[in-house]
């Protein structure tokens, strides 16, 4: 449903070119997260036997917490130029210190997605009496996790290696 919310936002904005309803529609995507949130806590606080899935909306409420803004500006400003006439979006830095700054805070963003998964998860296993019902909801920690270590990987990776620009590469002697 965000992908279904954030293109129908877009289209009533720029094809339909009413602003502020498509306006209204992108503020709903992220609102999306916390009903998907909110019918876990329901789900559970009536008893579901609590499963994997539960855990879920924790994962996707830390992800859209970090990365919804910016997902959402990024799509906006995309079909803001392509349709509605907005100037061309910047591109992001390709070499030095600016990339370095920008994978870094990219990587931070993914910390803070985490950290609210995190939170949730945990919150959920409280909610629902302790680690012996809320157990299966923790097998999120390990694939958020990973995601979290081997984003780290790229940040470490352009601070080592952040390229150069293309008048800053030498010109190979001999080359015709």
């Amino acid at each position: 449903m965000f992908w279904v919310l954030l293109v129908a936002g877009l289209a009533v904005r720029y094809k339909a070119g009413r602003r502020r309803l498509g306006g209204a529609l992108l503020l709903c995507v992220p609102l999306l997260d916390v009903v998907l949130l909110a019918a876990t806590v329901v789900s559970l606080r009536d008893g579901a036997e609590v499963d994997v899935w539960h855990g879920l909306s924790a994962a996707y409420l830390g992800f859209t917490v970090a990365f919804g803004h910016q997902t959402i500006q990024w799509a906006d400003e995309k079909a803001g130029h392509r349709f509605g006439g907005a100037p061309r979006v910047k591109k992001p830095a390709l070499y030095g210190r600016a990339r370095i700054v920008q994978e870094w805070r990219s990587w931070l963003r993914f910390l803070l997605a985490y950290a609210v998964s995190c939170v949730l998860l945990f919150a959920m296993v409280w909610f629902v009496g302790g680690i012996d019902r809320g157990a299966p909801v923790l097998v999120w920690l390990n694939p958020l996790t990973k995601i979290l270590i081997y984003s780290l990987i790229w940040p470490i990776i352009v601070t080592i290696r952040p390229g150069r620009a293309a008048e800053e590469v030498p010109e190979a002697e001999g080359r015709p």
